[in-house]
């Protein structure tokens, strides 16, 4: 006899299993590490007009491109790689996103040099505490935030691309700043 299936998110598409652990497993979870922190950045920022789907298919190939998210050895990629990296088709072959990349890196280390690390920076806009919304249904969730709209002005201000509020927004729920987990959802009550 098989097991009832939990209760999850109801903008998950269940019939996509690493999407389903992805949610189960790491969307909503508290980021403290900066080298997590820098890769969902690169990702959020490569997903600005796409799903996120589809960079989470990509996931691997940033990963290889991207120097396993290293960021100091991003933050030094070249022209030469910028070619490199465009004809790479494991990931989105946009260059103003590969440029974006590298020169938010460059700003990633400046934050983490002002600030001890970038989750301090980004942390301390929530009070160093997860913001847990009540989502019942897919019409409660929202794109961005006051939160939101104030961080990614403020990394805006610092010279960051591909990371306007609805980015940022995804990026916090990613991250477990925020914790948009469905009421219903079995991984509401997990993440906190």
């Amino acid at each position: 006899m098989s097991e009832k299936e939990p209760c999850r998110c109801p903008w998950l598409d269940t019939t996509k299993a690493d999407y389903v652990r992805y949610h189960d497993e790491e969307w909503g979870v508290p980021v403290h590490d900066d080298k997590k922190m820098f890769e969902f950045i690169i990702l959020e920022s490569a997903q600005a007009g796409l799903s996120w789907y589809t960079i989470l298919k990509r996931r691997n190939g940033y990963k290889n491109a991207f120097a396993n998210f290293d960021v100091v050895k991003v933050s030094n990629f070249n022209d030469e790689k910028i070619e490199e990296l465009m004809q790479d088709s494991s990931i989105i072959r946009n260059k103003l996103k590969i440029k974006a990349a590298i020169s938010n890196a460059k700003i990633f280390i400046e934050i983490q040099k002002e600030f001890g690390s970038f989750c301090n920076y980004l942390w301390a806009f929530v009070d160093n505490k997860t913001i847990i919304n009540t989502v019942k249904s897919l019409d409660d969730y929202p794109a961005t935030s006051p939160i939101s709209d104030t961080i990614s002005k403020d990394l805006k201000k610092r010279g960051f691309k591909f990371f306007g509020s609805t980015i940022c927004y995804a990026h916090l729920q990613a991250c477990g700043l925020i914790n948009d987990h469905s009421e219903s959802c079995f991984r509401k009550s997990e993440v906190n």
